[in-house]
């Protein structure tokens, strides 16, 4: 009688005030462990921005070397070497170094970074190997600094990273909170490389978190912050490209979204010619250790050519926002810088995509200038160099914060976003996948960048049960019970149970019924007083709750009560949990008649 007892009191227990219960619910998903992610992210932001430092000054120590043969970190460009011939063998030098490293170190700091750091977070649980923090910063100042014509951050992305995942493997946090440790270390590196720490969070939600909750945005933000605070302390402060340009009226948008389509189409070129000369590399008949010195040769004669687009190169990106660049050099460095870059991001080698896409970006502004009816030549270099980045790295909120923060310029806000959307959209409808993540297409891991609400999130258990139910009384005695369930005609495995009032008393299953069997009942008992007390779902509770309750409590079969009274109005099951997705589908692609005007 212990079960019956139990079922009662079940049954007679208050329910708690509907409205009390509304009130208990939360805008988002509870997060008592957030103080801590948050403490956390902050000292990687600022181990982040050491590395990022540690970074530049790497560039600059083998740039120095390799270029001027002396021991130094100033400042210096490779672009005003005297090697003559003689600097083609600087990058291939460097190649070679990188394709030992990559071989006997880590093949991981191949690549340019950010698609390294998305597949970390995607399919190997956001960890990184402590190589990969050490490794990633030194190839990629031996690469840029031998002349790789990359920018700092995409591997200070990938270094930054993998220090928030080594903080994450340090301490007992779930892969969630790993994860969010990486993305704060990989954007506050970001930010303390270009001192733009809200395009890095933006970043952050387009390309890397592939969510948007305050469990993860928080610690990326203040990861941002801490590096934007110290920033100043190990580097310079301020805009790294600061520019007042013209505003461009309202009527000169359409032009502004003309050159977005222009810069779009230049980031469908860069980026399928990428991926087939990156094939090419794959059919040579020697190990891929050697590809960044074969690559690198070609760097070495595109520097013959133009010694420009060896390197960095951010004194081209200010130059062609100063306007200062003639169209004959902005023409040369766009074809020179695309066909060495691509090259040499193909070969393997270790480098980042943003600093080359602003310059192209900018070469192709500074090129329009020339027939555009308004604007001056900065105008349109910073114009090239959002499009090209909001369609090239399919993130244009990020390329509009990106190009504001450099510059320091907000007034050109709305034509920034038109050029950003319109190159977004040619790539969005010419290319199936983004230069970021045709690379980790190829190693078989398609990901899709829609982000959008779980439709689990928003529906609630009432639109999905199962109604009527089939229900058995609590005053069934239990010899009918095994009755019913021996002569074949039972639909279900298992039956809810309810009182002459059609309250939920509890559930039966065949499992019960066998263990009835053997003997395990009294001649008085009835239905009620064996059944199992099961849980229960509300028709108003958001169905991606239940969900997690079954799939926790591996529960395949929940009954749902009204609220008030209990009284039993549907049920749920793993087939009804699919047609969550089932609505949601007919909600996308299901078009409705078109409206009938009267008269």
């Amino acid at each position: 009688m212990a079960h019956h007892e139990q079922a009662q009191e079940q049954e007679t227990e208050p329910l708690r005030d509907p409205l009390r219960a509304h009130d208990e619910r939360r805008d988002f998903a509870s997060a008592d462990r957030l103080p801590a992610i948050v403490a956390i992210a902050a000292v990687v932001g600022a181990m982040s921005t050491g590395a990022a430092w540690a970074l530049l000054h790497l560039i600059r120590f083998f740039t120095n070397l390799f270029f001027f043969q002396t021991l130094s970190d100033a400042p210096t460009s490779p672009a005003t070497n005297t090697l003559g011939l003689l600097v083609i063998a600087v990058p291939v030098i460097g190649g070679l170094v990188i394709g030992l490293m990559a071989r006997y170190g880590s093949e991981k700091i191949r690549g340019h970074g950010i698609p390294e750091a998305i597949e970390a977070i995607l399919f190997n649980k956001s960890r990184m190997s402590p190589k990969v923090a050490v490794l990633k910063p030194i190839s990629s100042g031996i690469a840029i600094g031998s002349g790789g014509p990359f920018g700092a951050e995409g591997p200070i992305i990938m270094t930054g990273g993998a220090l928030g995942s080594l903080a994450g493997q340090f301490f007992h946090i779930t892969g969630g909170e790993r994860k969010t440790l990486l993305v704060a270390g990989a954007v506050a590196g970001m930010t303390a490389v270009f001192g733009t720490p809200i395009a890095a969070v933006m970043l952050a939600v387009e390309l890397l978190l592939f969510e948007l909750r305050p469990r993860s945005l928080l610690p990326a933000a203040v990861a941002c912050c801490v590096a934007a605070a110290t920033r100043p302390l190990l580097l310079d402060g301020g805009a790294l490209f600061p520019l007042m340009t013209t505003t461009p009226d309202f009527a000169t948008l359409g032009g502004c979204a003309i050159a977005g389509l222009v810069a779009g189409a230049l980031s469908w070129t860069v980026s399928t010619t990428l991926y087939k000369v990156e094939d090419l590399f794959g059919l040579l008949p020697i190990h891929w250790m050697w590809w960044p010195a074969l690559g690198a040769v070609v760097v070495g004669i595109g520097g013959v050519i133009d010694p420009a687009v060896l390197g960095v190169g951010y004194s081209n990106i200010t130059m062609l926002l100063a306007g200062s660049m003639s169209v004959s050099a902005a023409v040369l460095l766009l074809w020179d810088k695309m066909l060495v870059w691509i090259v040499a991001l193909s070969s393997g080698t270790s480098g980042g995509v943003l600093a080359p896409l602003l310059i192209l970006g900018g070469a192709l502004g500074a090129i329009e200038a020339h027939w555009m009816p308004f604007g001056d030549a900065g105008f349109w270099a910073l114009l090239g160099m959002t499009a090209i980045l909001g369609g090239t790295m399919r993130a244009p909120l990020t390329a509009i914060l990106f190009a504001i923060e450099l510059t320091g310029n907000i007034h050109v806000l709305p034509a920034l976003l038109c050029a950003s959307v319109a190159g977004y959209g040619f790539t969005v409808l010419a290319m199936r996948r983004s230069i970021l993540t045709e690379r980790i297409a190829r190693r078989g891991l398609h990901l899709t960048r829609e982000y959008g609400v779980d439709p689990f999130d928003i529906m609630r258990v009432g639109e999905i049960m199962a109604q009527p139910v089939d229900t058995l009384p609590a005053a069934m005695p239990i010899p009918e019970v095994i009755a019913f369930f021996g002569t074949g005609d039972e639909r279900h495995k298992s039956y809810p149970v309810v009182s002459a009032d059609g309250r939920l008393v509890g559930l039966v299953s065949r499992g019960d019924v066998l263990r009835w069997t053997r003997g395990g009942f009294g001649p008085e008992d009835t239905l009620g007083d064996l059944c199992t007390v099961v849980g229960t779902a509300y028709p108003d509770e958001i169905a991606g709750a239940l969900a997690d309750r079954m799939s926790q409590g591996r529960f395949s079969r929940v009954p749902v009560i009204a609220r008030e009274g209990g009284k039993l109005v549907g049920l749920v099951t793993r087939r009804e949990l699919l047609r969550v997705r089932a609505l949601a589908l007919k909600i996308e692609n299901e078009r409705d008649g078109a409206v009938k005007l009267a008269g």
